[in-house]
């Protein structure tokens, strides 16, 4: 492996790279990659549509509840489905592009500072956040550290609240079990 100096960044507070602004703190969305996706009108196909939900897929760590706002955009992009923008579809379209807009910065994890984490399992789906509190521009700030969700299964939706919650919780320690140091 060669590493070509010229395209080395060093003593950078930040950096752009694959679509993101990364600190020593955070991860952001770089709003520019951001901003021409935003200004596209309304997708009149399944083909402008999967462009759509690929793209905003790729911040979806950054976009709380990605795949329960997305259900609907989903469902048309289906080969048996006819591609129509409903009302329905049309305020998913317009919450997951807002979304983009004013998405958080992801905060980097400090391992010696608790965690916070929240869940919440109601009839469209599971969803959890991991946050801790960190000390920026010398004010105790709290932000995301992580986000996962789903929609829920037809058969968790007979579990009632409390029983998908219990699930919910088993699943989300096995996957947080792979944020380790």
């Amino acid at each position: 492996m060669k590493i070509s100096l010229k395209k080395c960044n060093f003593v950078f507070e930040e950096l752009k790279a694959l679509g993101h602004v990364v600190s020593v703190l955070s991860l952001g969305i770089d709003k520019n990659k951001v901003a021409a996706v935003l200004l596209k009108p309304i997708p009149q196909n399944k083909k402008e549509m999967m462009s759509f939900l690929g793209f905003a897929s790729y911040y979806r760590q950054h976009l709380k509840d990605f795949p329960i706002l997305a259900k609907s955009l989903y469902r048309i992009c289906d080969q048996q489905t006819v591609f129509e923008m409903t009302q329905e579809r049309i305020k998913a379209y317009e919450k997951i592009k807002k979304a983009l807009k004013e998405a958080p910065l992801i905060l980097i994890p400090d391992w010696n500072i608790p965690f916070k984490l929240y869940i919440d399992a109601c009839g469209d789906g599971l969803r959890a956040a991991l946050h801790q509190v960190e000390v920026i521009d010398e004010k105790p700030k709290e932000g995301p550290v992580f986000y996962i969700s789903r929609q829920m299964k037809p058969t968790e939706c007979h579990r009632g609240s409390y029983g998908s919650k219990r699930a919910w919780h088993s699943g989300i320690k096995n996957s947080l079990g792979g944020l380790q140091r």
